[in-house]
Order: structure tokens, then C-alpha cells, then sequence
């Protein structure tokens, strides 16, 4: 399935660790693309973390770039915000998912963070040591300006754009004290995976209505759509930012709806070889293999 946006829509990759912006993608996940510091004469630099406290200059310039595209293959990609100093994670935020797991609504953001070093390419393999690992499919935020008490009404403006994410999670150790820790059972090598590009949150015109899916082996195990949030996007942003300093490349994964292995009846979980492909309409689509 091509997930890809009309090429007039700015997205932004990290291709091989440079920045870039996506031309044109094919089916199997490549693509072509611009590298933003050669296009630019070195007006932007070939890092990926240094374009996001730049975004709307981003914005302005990309639609004017005149470098010959360059192909580039679904393994060259890297997560499109690599070193964030922030990763946040919103527990129970689709209604049908805190139906299926028992829970109450939340009456406020049920915030845990995954640690850095658990970050993976978009199409990056997933390690699989344990017998008790799970997916979620998400729409992830990554931040653009950020700031500190972001007014709901124009938190969109401090977005930089939109990817698609998986909240790997090892169950057992997300649950192995009591009360619950989550985020070392969330942050084990490879278990955040997101891309494979980020879509410009200005130009998603239904940003608040996205649809989601992942298949495990091919079978649909997860299906919903964005405006089952519980907080969207806005709200999460401001919330954040009323406690932290959202910087620029923060990533947020913002929830993830009902599906997952662990609330079914018996509960399944990932193995090696399992392949898990999750697409975000209009986003794009992440393939991640067990081993």
C-alpha cells in the first residue's frame, strides 16, 4: 500500500542521517528525496535535529528547491526526529482501548516517557528476547518550536509534523512493580520505532480525524481512527507544556487504540518472524520484523 501524501505536501526524512525532503515514495517504501543542506548551499545544515527549532523557515523555503531528487531505499530511513531529548507516551488515551483493558477514563493524560536509547528506524527490525512483548500502533507529534503553557487554541502551530509510531511494549516488565512503572517495559532496544517521514502538520487537512491501521502477518489486528482520542493532539500539547519545556524534536506518542495482544482472550504476544505493518492515512506506513 503507498500511504504517501500528493507531492505538493512538505515531508521531511532522515535519509542515511542527513535531512532531507521526500520528492516522490514508492509501494515498497522508498522513494526519492532532497538532501536540505546541498539544496539549500548550507543554508540549513545536514543534520536532522537542527531543522526543528527552524520549521516555518523549513516551510517557506521547501516548496522552492530546485535539486535533482535522489533515490533512496525503505532501509535508508532513520526516525526522523533521531535524538530527541524528550520522548512522552500517553497511556489509555482511546476510549475503546480503556474499554478493553478494564480502566476507567483518565481525567488527565496518563504520561510515561520511552528513554532515547530505545529509538528505531521506521522500517528497523525489532528484538524480541522476552515472551511477553506487545504492539501499539500511534500517531506521534514531534515538536517543533515548543515552549512552556502552550495555549490549546494554536498548539498545532508548535508542531513540527505528524509520523506514524509503535509503542513496543514488554508487558511483564511495564507491570513488575507495584504501582506500575511503565517506561522501562517501553524502552528496551528497538521498541520505538516512527516514520517513516513526518508530514507537515499544516498541510494534514484532517489532522484531527486520522485513520490507523496494523496487520500482524497480514491479519488486521488494530483499526481505528484519531478522533477516538481521548486528549488529541492539542490538548496533550498544552497539558505537557503547562508541567515541561517542550523542545524542539520532542516526539510524543499519543495513544494507541483497541487491538492490542495483551487484552485479548488468550492474550497474544509478538515472536521472531512476526511482521508488523502500521499505517496512519495520509502519514505513511512503518514494517518493522521480529528477530
Amino acid at each position: 500500500m503507498d500511504m504517501s501524501q500528493p507531492s505538493g505536501n512538505l515531508r521531511f526524512a532522515n535519509i542515511n542521517g542527513r535531512a532531507s525532503i521526500i520528492a516522490s515514495t514508492q509501494p515498497d517504501g522508498g522513494g526519492t528525496a532532497i538532501d536540505l543542506e546541498r539544496a539549500t548551499d548550507g543554508t540549513f545544515g545536514h543534520l536532522p535535529m537542527s531543522v526543528f527549532a527552524r520549521w516555518d523557515e523549513l516551510r517557506n523555503v521547501a516548496p522552492s528547491l530546485q535539486a535533482t531528487p535522489v533515490a533512496f531505499s525503505a532501509t535508508d530511513l532513520g526516525a526522523p526526529s533521531p535524538e530527541p531529548r524528550q520522548i512522552f507516551g500517553i497511556g489509555l488515551n482511546y476510549r475503546a482501548h480503556a474499554v478493553e483493558t478494564g480502566a476507567p477514563i483518565p481525567d488527565s493524560p496518563l504520561t510515561f516517557t520511552k528513554f532515547a536509547s530505545s529509538v528505531n528506524a521506521p522500517h528497523g527490525d525489532i528484538p524480541i528476547t522476552v515472551a511477553t512483548v506487545d504492539w501499539e500502533i500511534e500517531v506521534v507529534a514531534v515538536v517543533g518550536s515548543g515552549g512552556r503553557d502552550i495555549p490549546e487554541s494554536n498548539a498545532w502551530d508548535r508542531i513540527a509534523g505528524i509520523c506514524v509510531g509503535q509503542d513496543v511494549s514488554d508487558r511483564l516488565l511495564q507491570r513488575a512493580t507495584q504501582p506500575p512503572q511503565f517506561s522501562l517495559g517501553k524502552s528496551r532496544a528497538g521498541f520505538t520505532p516512527f516514520g517513516p517521514w513526518l508530514v507537515d502538520a499544516r498541510e494534514l487537512s484532517q489532522r484531527d480525524s486520522l485513520a490507523l491501521t496494523c496487520t500482524l502477518n497480514g491479519e488486521v489486528v488494530q483499526q481505528s481512527n484519531s478522533n477516538d482520542l481521548i486528549f488529541s493532539i492539542p490538548r496533550l500539547v498544552a497539558y505537557l507544556s503547562t508541567i515541561v519545556e517542550l523542545l524542539p524534536g520532542d516526539v510524543i506518542f499519543t495513544g494507541t487504540p483497541s487491538g492490542v495482544g495483551a487484552a485479548r482472550k488468550p492474550p497474544r504476544f509478538l515472536a521472531p518472524g512476526d511482521v508488523l505493518v502500521s499505517s496512519v492515512d495520509g502519514v505513511g506506513t512503518l514494517t518493522n520484523r521480529c528477530v
